[in-house]
């Protein structure tokens, strides 16, 4: 260690500032990492979503056209049976 490292300020060393500001920055820079993943996660997460949401809305309008196509069915042969 050099004489810079051990000089003192108050009973605070310059190494022991140096190991504080690295720790500091290393814990900064992996809250920010697991930040950014989490939004992305979230993003995907929404765009799965969204996409699900689509594909539900779209079976149900086939289920529906499908339920009028027997329904006349159905009033057709009533109206056959009933001749």
């Amino acid at each position: 260690m050099t004489t810079f490292e051990h000089q003192e300020i108050r009973g605070i060393t310059i190494k022991n500032m140096i190991v504080t500001i690295a720790s500091t920055i290393s814990i900064v820079v992996s809250v920010m990492t697991v930040y950014f993943q989490l939004k992305g996660d979230i993003q995907d997460i929404r765009s799965s979503q969204e996409t699900q949401t689509r594909i539900n809305e779209i079976r149900l309008k086939v289920i529906e056209g499908q339920v009028a196509i027997l329904q006349q069915e159905v009033t057709r042969l009533k109206e056959q049976k009933g001749s």
